[in-house]
C-alpha cells in the first residue's frame, strides 16, 4: 500500500474514533446512544427465547400429564380383568399311577375388544361372524355399541386358525390376551374322578376341585401363582383298567339299555381306588355337553339300596359277634310275616338252611333269621363300623351322605339285612366289601398314591381275620356255585355275591324296577383287588343268568373288568384246580 492510501486510511480511522470517545479516552455521547441501543435489544432477545422455551416445557408437561393420565385410566378400566401374568397361571399336570398324562395346560388365546375404538360395529359384527359362525350377533353388537367401554370379552379360548383368520380380517379394536385350557388327552375315560375346570381354569368338580381346595385357588386369588409348571399331582388309578372300566360300563348301559351303570376297582390293602367309572358321563374338554345326565357321578354322589350284596355283611356280624357259626342252620322252610309285610324268597329252598346255603341261595327269610339274633344295635353297630351309615372320606367332593331309618324298628332291621332300608353309595359299599377280604381292616378309600404301610397306620379293624376268612369261603362257595357263577373267569378265583333290589317308584317298591349291584373280590384265596358294579334299571339283560336282575346285568361289568384287568395288574392265571380255593374249618 502507498504512503498515500496509509494517511487516507489513518484519516478516516481518526474521524470514526472522534465520533465515539472524547479526547481523553472515553465514549462520547454519540458513543453512549449506540452502546444502550445494543443492550436493549440483546435483552430483548434474551426474554424471547426465555418465553419460547417455557412455552416448550408447558406444552410437553401438559402431553406428559394427559399420558399419565390416560395409562392410568387404562389400568383402572381393566382392573376387573385378570392380567395377562395371572391368566396365563398354570395348574399342574395330573398324572395317573404309572406317570400317564390325565390332564396338562395348554396356551390359547382370547378375543376382546375395546368398543370406544370400534369404528363400525355392525361391520365389526359381520366380519367376526364370518370366522365365528356360532357367534351371539346380537350380545356381540350390544357389547360394540358401548363406546364409554374399553374392554368386553367377545369369546375365550380361541384355536390358532380362528385366531389367524380374525387377525386376518384388520379389525380396529379387536384384539387377543394370551390363557391357557385345561386339556384332557383321555376325553371321557376318566372324566368323574378328574372333574372339570369353567373357562377361567378354575377347578369346578372332582380331583380338579380337590387340588383348588389344597391351595391352588387361594394363591390364584392374591396373584401368587404364574405361568411357570407346577409339580405334577400323581393320582392312584392306573389308566389302563380305568379304560377297561370304563368300556364296560358304557357298555352295559347300552347293551342292557339301562339309565345308568359303574364300577370301581380298589386295592384291598391300600384303598387305592384304581379305576372308577359312572356312565352316563361326559367329556371334561367340553361339560356342558354332558350337563343334562353327565355330570352325576352316580358311584359316589348317588344313593341307592344295595340289595342282596348287604347280605354279605348281615353275615359278617353274625359270624363276628360270636352268636352264630358256619356250621349253624335256619328255618327258611316258609315265608315271614311282620308288620304287614311279608318276607319271602326269590329262590326259596322251602327247608331248613346253612349259613353257607342262605349265602348261596341268597335267602331273605334265612338272612332274617341270621339278623334277629345279632339285635338291632349291635346290627346298625357293626353297619356305621363298616363306613355304611356315615358319609364316606375321600378325595372327590361329590359324595353324597347315606340314608337310614329315623327310628329303627324290627322291620327295619330284617328288610335292612337283605339290603332294603338303606342307602348307601356304591364306592363305599365297595370299600366295606374290601374289609370283609383283606382281614377285617376298613381303609378309607383315595384317589392319591398310598403304600401299605400307610394304609395300616389309618386302618380300623371291624371285624376278626377269622370272620374275614369265612367271608372269603362263603363269596368264593356263591362264585363257585351260586349266583356270582356270571363272574367266576377261568383261571382267576373269583369270590362274589350278587344283589337285586326293587326300586322305590312313588313310595313304593316296583315289580319292574330294579337296581343290581355286584361285589367281587380276586383272587379269593389271596385278595388283592375288589370289584363293586351296579346297573340301574336295565330293560335287558344276559337271559342265562336271569335277564334284568343282577347276576344278568351287574355280574358281567365285572366278568368283564376282571377277565381284562387281571393279567395287566399281575395276577397270574392258574387253571385246573376246579371248586373252592379255600379249605376253612368250620
Amino acid at each position: 500500500m502507498s504512503f498515500l492510501s496509509r494517511i487516507m486510511v489513518l484519516k478516516s480511522q481518526a474521524h470514526f474514533s472522534a465520533g465515539v470517545y472524547n479526547r481523553f479516552g472515553g465514549p462520547s455521547p454519540a458513543g453512549l446512544a449506540i452502546e444502550g441501543s445494543r443492550k436493549k435489544k440483546s435483552g430483548q432477545a434474551k426474554s424471547r427465547v426465555g418465553l419460547l422455551i417455557l412455552g416448550f416445557m408447558g406444552v410437553y408437561a401438559v402431553i406428559g400429564g394427559r399420558l399419565v393420565e390416560y395409562a392410568m385410566k387404562d389400568q383402572e378400566v381393566v382392573s376387573s380383568i385378570l392380567p395377562p401374568d395371572r391368566l396365563m397361571a398354570s395348574r399342574p399336570d395330573i398324572l395317573d399311577r404309572n406317570g400317564e398324562v390325565l390332564a396338562t395346560d395348554i396356551r390359547t388365546v382370547s378375543l376382546f375388544a375395546e368398543p370406544n375404538k370400534i369404528v363400525d360395529a355392525d361391520e365389526a359384527v359381520e366380519k367376526l361372524a364370518t370366522v365365528l359362525p356360532e357367534l351371539d350377533v346380537r350380545d356381540t353388537y350390544k357389547k360394540l355399541s358401548v363406546k364409554t367401554s374399553h374392554f368386553a370379552w367377545l369369546r375365550r379360548q380361541l384355536t390358532p386358525k380362528q385366531q389367524s383368520q380374525i387377525l386376518a380380517l384388520g379389525i380396529p379394536g379387536i384384539g387377543f390376551r394370551p390363557e391357557k385350557r385345561r386339556f384332557y388327552p383321555g376325553g371321557s375315560t376318566a372324566a368323574h374322578i378328574l372333574g372339570y375346570v369353567n373357562i377361567d381354569n378354575r377347578g369346578v368338580a372332582g380331583m380338579e376341585k380337590f387340588i383348588d381346595d389344597q391351595g391352588l385357588a387361594d394363591l390364584a386369588s392374591v396373584g401368587m401363582t404364574s405361568d411357570q409348571p407346577l409339580e405334577p399331582v400323581r393320582l392312584s388309578i392306573d389308566l389302563r383298567v380305568q379304560n377297561i372300566v370304563r368300556d364296560a360300563v358304557v357298555n352295559a348301559v347300552n347293551n342292557f339299555q339301562s339309565k345308568g351303570a359303574g364300577a370301581a376297582v380298589i386295592d384291598v390293602h391300600t384303598g387305592e381306588v384304581l379305576a372308577m367309572a359312572s356312565a352316563p358321563d361326559f367329556d371334561p374338554n367340553d361339560p356342558q355337553e354332558g350337563a343334562k345326565e353327565g355330570w352325576l357321578n352316580r358311584m359316589t354322589n348317588g344313593t341307592f339300596e344295595m340289595g342282596s350284596t348287604f347280605k354279605t355283611f348281615s353275615l359278617a356280624m353274625a359270624l363276628d359277634s360270636g352268636k352264630v357259626k358256619m356250621t349253624d342252620s335256619f328255618d327258611a322252610s316258609k315265608s315271614i310275616y311282620i308288620g304287614g309285610f311279608t318276607i319271602h324268597d326269590f329262590h326259596g329252598q322251602r327247608r331248613w338252611l346253612t349259613v353257607p346255603e342262605i349265602f348261596q341261595y341268597s335267602s331273605n327269610i334265612g338272612t332274617a333269621r341270621v339278623i334277629d339274633i345279632v339285635g338291632i344295635d349291635a346290627q346298625k353297630d357293626y353297619l356305621t363300623k363298616f363306613g355304611l351309615l356315615t358319609k364316606m372320606q375321600t378325595e372327590l367332593p361329590e359324595v353324597k351322605m347315606p340314608s337310614q331309618p329315623r327310628v329303627w324298628k324290627k322291620i327295619n332291621s330284617i328288610t335292612i339285612s337283605f339290603g332294603h332300608g338303606v342307602s348307601t353309595t356304591a364306592l363305599q359299599t365297595g370299600v366295606a366289601a374290601a374289609a370283609l377280604v383283606n382281614g377285617g381292616k376298613l381303609i378309607e378309600p383315595t384317589f392319591l398314591p398310598r403304600t401299605r404301610e400307610q394304609a395300616d397306620q389309618i386302618a380300623t379293624q371291624v371285624i376278626k381275620k377269622s370272620t374275614s376268612d369265612n367271608i372269603r369261603y362263603l363269596l368264593d362257595f356263591n362264585g363257585y356255585k351260586g349266583s356270582g357263577r356270571v363272574a367266576r373267569v377261568p383261571g382267576f378265583a373269583v369270590g362274589s355275591k350278587t344283589g337285586t333290589a326293587d326300586k322305590v317308584v312313588n313310595g313304593r317298591y316296583s315289580a319292574t324296577l330294579n337296581f343290581n349291584s355286584f361285589i367281587a373280590a380276586f383272587p379269593i384265596n389271596d385278595p388283592r383287588y375288589a370289584v363293586i358294579t351296579f346297573c340301574d334299571e336295565p330293560k335287558t339283560g344276559e337271559k342265562q343268568y336271569g335277564g334284568t336282575i343282577s347276576a344278568g346285568t351287574a355280574g358281567p361289568i365285572a366278568r368283564e373288568i376282571i377277565s381284562r384287568a387281571a393279567p395287566i395288574l399281575g395276577i397270574e392265571p392258574k387253571f385246573g384246580e376246579g371248586g373252592s380255593a379255600l379249605l376253612v374249618s368250620y
